[in-house]
């Protein structure tokens, strides 16, 4: 049933102009009111009057957050990315009835493209031939290939699956899927983090696309990586606070691992910092979701849900309702 406005604060605060998503409910006999931020030093109107929240995209997390504490009136935050750890800390304080909504749907394709391309450039020594590109120098030689590698895919939500998906025609010898719990699907067993200090021993290419929460943060430590074979690649596109950056560098340094890392910790890496610099290293700076993929996805999102919202219906993506 759709819900009645009348007398309700409809303000809408989105970080992409109404006018350039389609479909959004009507503004007219008493609809939304939408609001233009994307992050600026100024509110567009009274934080007070916001219903639904979607967050600004690319920016700090502390801007992102800046008005929450003035949403007294607010239903629903929506966010433009799968992880929500940047916005949960604050939003855990509101009053109670809030659903937090990631944007699942939206950068599946984007990021396990890039976990695909990371996987493959560093397996196959692009980094190397791009640097003889520079200096005119032909490097030839034998460079491991994708194919007949075992894979296990640390984090099997929408986007492990997605790179999954990408990775059904490199004629891998096998993937091996871990997440926080335990489930069938029909590709295969996912099997609890529990089992990975059995699995990474068996791993070519080691894949992290999990959230970032309180028992994956430093998951990847000392221990994890000592379990892992000699001159296996870790690959990291989840976030960067999951690997313990001093026990990679150590790893990366003596030449057993190497790895490919969207994302950091710190982030960004300031210049200086040994990462950059490390053997066997290739870094690209969070670049799995702002692709030309990204846009249209979040729009059809933010015009999904608010329909879904204007109607009475459940929203999609609800991660958590607050307390």
């Amino acid at each position: 049933m759709r819900i009645s406005l009348q007398g309700m604060t409809t303000d809408v605060w989105l970080p992409v102009a109404a006018a350039e998503i389609e479909g959004l409910p009507a503004t007219h006999d008493g609809g939304f009111t939408y609001r233009f931020w994307d992050g600026g030093a100024d509110f567009p109107a009274d934080p007070a009057d916001c219903v639904f929240y979607g967050v600004p995209y690319m920016i700090d997390p502390a801007v992102c957050v800046r008005p929450l504490s003035r949403m007294t009136s607010l239903r629903v935050v929506q966010t433009l990315t799968a992880g929500v750890d940047h916005v949960l800390p604050a939003v855990e304080h509101l009053a109670p009835g809030v659903r937090l909504c990631n944007a699942r749907g939206v950068h599946e394709a984007s990021t396990a493209e890039l976990a695909l391309t990371l996987t493959l450039a560093s397996l196959r020594g692009i980094p190397r031939f791009v640097e003889g590109q520079r200096v005119q120098e032909w490097r030839q030689g034998f460079n491991p290939a994708l194919a007949d590698k075992s894979v296990l895919i640390v984090g099997y939500g929408a986007i492990g699956s997605a790179i999954e998906d990408r990775l059904t025609g490199f004629e891998c010898a096998r993937v091996a899927r871990v997440a926080r719990s335990e489930r069938a699907t029909e590709r295969g067993p996912v099997l609890p983090l529990s089992e990975l200090p059995g699995l990474l021993p068996e791993a070519d290419v080691v894949i992290l696309s999990t959230p970032l929460s309180d028992s994956t943060r430093g998951l990847v430590n000392a221990d994890f990586l000592a379990h892992m074979k000699d001159g296996a690649l870790l690959v990291n596109v989840s976030r960067g606070p999951v690997v313990d950056t001093k026990a990679l560098l150590a790893e990366l340094e003596s030449g057993r691992l190497t790895a490919a890392l969207d994302v950091t910790d710190p982030e960004p890496l300031p210049p200086g910092h040994p990462l950059w610099q490390a053997p066997g290293v290739l870094i690209s700076p969070h670049v799995g979701g702002p692709t030309s993929a990204f846009l249209p996805r979040a729009k059809r999102l933010l015009s999904g849900q608010l329909n879904r919202y204007a109607a009475g219906e459940p929203l999609a993506n609800v991660v958590l309702t607050t307390a």
